[in-house]
This record gives C-alpha cells, structure tokens and sequence, in this order.
C-alpha cells in the first residue's frame, strides 16, 4: 500500500488549498478512505472521512461548513478542498486507509 499526499503549503488566514492522495496498492473504490491532521504538540486528529463510493462523508467539528473530501475512484486519488483556513488549520495532514499512512503534507496558515 502506498499513500501519496500533496497541495500542502503556505496560505494567508482566509485562503484555500487542495490537498490530493495518490493511492495504490489495493483495490481503492473498496474502501473507506480518511485524512488526518496533527499540529505542533497535538495528537492525531480525525478531519474527515468518505465511503468507499463517495456517497457519505464524515467531518469533525472544525472541518464543518470549510472543508470538503471528495474522491475519484479511476484515479485512486482522494482530495481535500480546504477553504477559509485559519491559523489553527496549521498541521501535517495524512491521507490514511485501515492501518496505512502517506507521508503527511505540510499545511502552514499564517500572514
């Protein structure tokens, strides 16, 4: 299983950015996919999740409303659309599938 994350970088409080995860290794349209994200001196933090068809979606509380997962199952790729950041967005974000991690994206909001 390989898990491969990007769109992670700088942005000012109130900007986007789309986070994408290339997945290969196992039959991705099969399962639920998750991102992650832990900040400086945090635990791991569930941010959303979607079903193996896209049809549900799971948001934590700071996510709601800001954040969308989205994914194509032709591509194996899972996304993360990320709107009106704030400063406390700040973290790695992790693409994960059943007890697989990618390697993480750095997301820094800040002016």
């Amino acid at each position: 299983v390989q898990l491969v994350e990007s769109g992670g970088g700088l942005v000012q409080p109130g900007g986007s950015l789309r986070l994408s995860c290339a997945a290969s290794g196992f039959t991705f349209s099969t399962h639920v996919m998750n991102w992650y994200r832990q900040a400086p001196g945090k635990e791991r933090e569930l941010v959303a999740y979607i079903t193996s068809t896209g049809r549900s979606t799971f948001y934590a509380d700071s996510a709601k409303g800001r954040f969308t997962i989205s994914r194509d199952n032709a591509k194996n790729t899972v996304y993360l659309q990320m709107n009106s950041l704030k400063p406390e967005d700040t973290a790695v974000y992790y693409c994960n599938v059943r007890s697989y991690w990618g390697q993480g994206t750095q997301v820094t909001v800040s002016s």
